[in-house]
């Protein structure tokens, strides 16, 4: 597995998790699915203002988040380490396709949501060990002050003069999912789910395939 392979799939993990905050976004009113800091600063005001019932979903949501974060790291733990990032995508798929199936079946439960928050945690377990690359996927405000950081270095001289381009990217990746998450929520509403499933399910079948043929000595991506 070379290192443009490992980046590009991190570029295209932080798309996803941009596509499926902005679904949440849309229709949770304001809370989110991979953004966690937003949600815990929601909880938090929530009960500033003692209003427990409005403070219960943010704090679901992050639970869910970190049950799903603990879920794909035992997976990727107790799994041979060359398979750990398949294994995880597919689960990550699993609970994107599950969320659609809940949210179509049992729509009022918001089950739906709940999956997708867990399969945004799991998600951080995929990339969390590449080198160059932040520890979880849906942490772009940290790429964002490297970027600004990198960009002063360059214009000061005292760094790489394209050092900046890879957490660029990160930001950038994130705001196209959002925007196309958006687009796909208002014109399918939760059939939206279909391409993020799809996506993660698509990534753990090439990356199997191409550790597979690559034989044992292949290191995993985590």
């Amino acid at each position: 597995m070379n290192r443009a392979w490992e980046l590009g799939t991190g570029l295209v993990l932080t798309a996803l998790a941009g596509y499926v905050d902005a679904l949440g976004f849309v229709r949770l009113g304001g809370l989110y699915l991979s953004f966690m800091s937003g949600n815990t600063t929601q909880f938090a005001v929530s009960l500033g203002e003692a209003n427990g019932g409005k403070a219960l979903l943010p704090f679901l949501l992050v639970a869910a988040f970190l049950a799903g974060a603990i879920a794909g790291s035992v997976l990727a733990i107790l799994m041979p380490r060359r398979w750990a990032t398949p294994g995880v995508l597919a689960f990550e798929g699993l609970l994107v396709a599950g969320a659609l199936a809940a949210g179509l079946g049992l729509p009022e439960a918001g089950l739906a949501s709940f999956a997708l928050a867990m399969a945004m945690g799991a998600q951080n377990a995929v990339l969390a060990n590449v080198r160059g690359f932040r520890a979880g996927t849906t942490f772009v405000t940290g790429a964002l002050f490297g970027f600004g950081h990198k960009i002063a270095q360059a214009l000061t001289r005292t760094g790489a003069p394209f050092g900046w381009i890879g957490d660029g990217a990160v930001w950038l990746s994130l705001l196209a999912g959002a925007w196309f998450g958006t687009l796909a929520y208002d014109a399918f509403t939760l059939y939206a789910l279909i391409p993020p499933a799809a996506v993660a399910t698509s990534l753990a079948a090439i990356t199997a395939v191409l550790i597979a043929r690559a034989g044992p000595s292949e290191k995993a991506l985590t």
